[in-house]
């Protein structure tokens, strides 16, 4: 089996070396940034570094570059591919890209993937193993996918230890936006505001616990990878964002007010998120 992977950062690089790994594939590699490709071939992620017009030999390619680039770049490999190659990208949002895709002959060659895993860290150097091990992978629009190539990439991703759930691409944008974009903001946002602080206050660094350090790791995430993520889900981030400002409100007016007893019952209807997160673990 060949697979060519586009992008070879933490997510592409991962997948790479979990696919020679677990299932055996040779696995070749094309990424822009002529650095990050030859880091990926020194470090064997990739068995080699190819031009965009040579995955008319692959049997599957995967797109995992940032997702302004992805409804382009789909096109193009869709255009390019041999007719029984599978496509699938990695990308966070799913709607603008279904719809470019949708009416292209080959559209039951491509399957919308969205395996939810990712560390803090970017670039070939962050590929690691186990990145998506026990983690929850999406496919979206599995009806617009042929069977062939929904079975290829659930064989994938089951290889790789994932738990697989399906939705269409515009909830998938709703509901990824509260749980994954929203998070990110706050993190950004977070560490923002003790940077801001921290110019007179030198020695606040130096206060924080592990709880600080856990609640802003998001906020070393690639500005690359995620600024178009917010763009390109603008509609879904905006409507989360301005509930999560409206909490932030009522939370700051209970603490003006010295309610006691509001803030007591705000926070312990919120202690029910552990009771979810316990069950989605199971």
């Amino acid at each position: 089996m060949l697979v060519t992977i586009i992008g070879l950062g933490l997510i592409g690089g991962s997948l790479a070396l979990e696919l020679k790994k677990r299932l055996g594939y040779t696995v070749q590699g094309i990424d822009t940034n002529n650095n990050n490709a030859q880091k990926a071939l020194e470090l064997g992620i990739v068995d080699k570094i190819v031009d965009f017009h040579q995955i008319t030999d692959s049997d599957v390619v995967v797109l995992a570059v940032p997702v302004n680039f992805l409804p382009d770049l789909a096109i193009n490999v869709l255009n390019t591919i041999k007719n029984n190659a599978i496509v699938f990208d990695m990308g966070s949002t799913k709607e603008k890209l279904s719809k470019t895709v949708e009416n292209h002959e080959k559209r039951t060659n491509f399957v919308a993937v969205h395996p939810i895993a990712g560390t803090e860290h970017s670039g070939p150097e962050a590929a690691i193993y186990n990145l998506f091990d026990d983690k929850v992978n999406i496919i979206c629009d599995k009806g617009l996918s042929s069977k062939k190539a929904v079975d290829k990439v659930l064989h994938i991703f089951n290889a790789l230890n994932m738990r697989t759930i399906f939705m269409n691409s515009a909830e998938h944008d709703k509901h990824i936006a509260y749980v994954s974009h929203l998070s990110h903001i706050s993190s950004f946002m977070l560490g923002k505001t003790v940077l801001e602080k921290e110019k007179n206050e030198k020695n606040i660094f130096d206060m924080a616990g592990s709880g600080f350090e856990s609640t802003v790791r998001l906020a070393k995430s690639s500005p690359n990878m995620w600024t178009p993520i917010f763009i390109e889900n603008k509609e879904n981030i905006l409507s989360s964002l301005n509930e999560y400002i409206d909490n932030l409100t009522a939370f700051k007016n209970l603490i003006i007010e010295e309610n006691k007893e509001g803030l007591q019952k705000t926070m312990l209807e919120t202690n029910h998120i552990k009771e979810v997160l316990k069950g989605i673990q199971k």
